[in-house]
């Protein structure tokens, strides 16, 4: 009996122990959080009041720390010169309001119709306000003033409602635009902040692939094809008749084969539509039981910061789009 009490003893400061640093760890991943956005928001704070004319200075001083040689912006070639031109010197209204991830429904709908649109669940100017309970089990929140400010939320009962929270709060304060000395993305910065819910596209593989039709001064000309997007990123880059493009650009290919997508045709004719009248725009749109979908457009992949191999494709890239100064 004296035995039994001992591992009694045992198994309850093991649990017990084991449920407090469960704990202690999730309090420490809450802290890192809210530091990092906060961090983020305070750094786009400062930027803010940066002068403008000091603007190409700041990219080239960035452009240098992260590729190791200088940044021309007098005349640009590579494509990520070409892009970081672009983010200073072609920001016009119509460019703000696509890249709006909630204004841009409206315009795609015009164009291509609404079908293409991924179902919008809700809209709001606060976190606080979201209705979840309105909301199915699973959806996908989105800041529209930014990238990568997303939430994929596949069971509600396993949501960390109380990290996103945080993180979206910090959002809706950070101008995107001046997130970092080395973004200066101008076309986020008059974007009113809100938060959108869209529907979750349920795939059988499990792994949606996201298609992102590169077009060039009006005409769609490379695909690139993200894959395992949770599971370590791949991207593959493929011509419009699905010949693979022998560069690497941003994350290492997959290796399985890539089957063609069979609305292809449709994905080419959207992207035609929606890249008329723009230097430089990436198409992202998604194939899932049998439809197509819209996913957002963006004109500036990765910032112009993308690291392309081999080099030439940066200058060939580069070469198809004509900037008329």
């Amino acid at each position: 009996m004296k035995y039994f009490r001992y591992v009694k003893i045992y198994f309850y400061i093991l649990i017990h122990e084991g449920i407090y640093a469960v704990y202690r760890k999730y309090l420490s991943d809450i802290g890192y959080v809210s530091n990092f956005s906060y961090k983020m928001r305070k750094e786009s704070e400062r930027i803010s009041k940066i002068p403008p004319e000091k603007y190409p200075e700041m990219l080239k001083a960035a452009y240098e720390r992260s590729f190791g040689y200088p940044l021309d912006l007098e005349n640009p070639k590579t494509f990520n010169e070409k892009l970081q031109w672009l983010k200073l010197y072609d920001n016009g209204p119509i460019k703000t309001r696509l890249a709006d991830k909630y204004a841009v429904r409206e315009w795609v709908a015009e164009k291509i119709g609404s079908e293409y649109l991924v179902p919008l669940l809700g809209v709001w100017d606060k976190f606080d306000d979201i209705d979840f309970d309105a909301l199915p089990d699973k959806f996908v929140l989105k800041a529209n003033h930014g990238s990568g400010w997303n939430s994929i939320v596949t069971s509600k009962r396993k949501f960390d409602k109380r990290k996103a929270r945080i993180l979206f709060n910090d959002w809706m304060k950070t101008n995107y635009s001046f997130r970092f000395e080395h973004d200066l993305e101008l076309i986020y910065k008059d974007i009113a902040p809100k938060i959108i819910a869209e529907e979750y596209l349920e795939t059988n593989s499990g792994d949606l692939k996201d298609y992102k039709i590169l077009c060039f001064n009006g005409e769609p000309e490379y695909i690139l094809v993200m894959t395992n997007r949770f599971s370590g990123l791949n991207v593959n880059v493929f011509d419009l008749y699905w010949n693979k493009v022998p560069f690497e650009i941003g994350y290492p290919p997959n290796s399985n084969t890539l089957q063609k997508p069979d609305k292809l045709p449709d994905m080419i004719e959207i992207a035609k539509k929606l890249c008329k009248g723009f230097y430089h725009v990436r198409i992202d749109l998604y194939e899932n039981n049998g439809k197509v979908y819209f996913g957002e457009m963006t004109f500036h992949g990765g910032s112009g910061y993308w690291k392309i191999n081999p080099f030439k494709w940066n200058e060939i890239l580069g070469q198809l789009i004509e900037i008329k100064k």
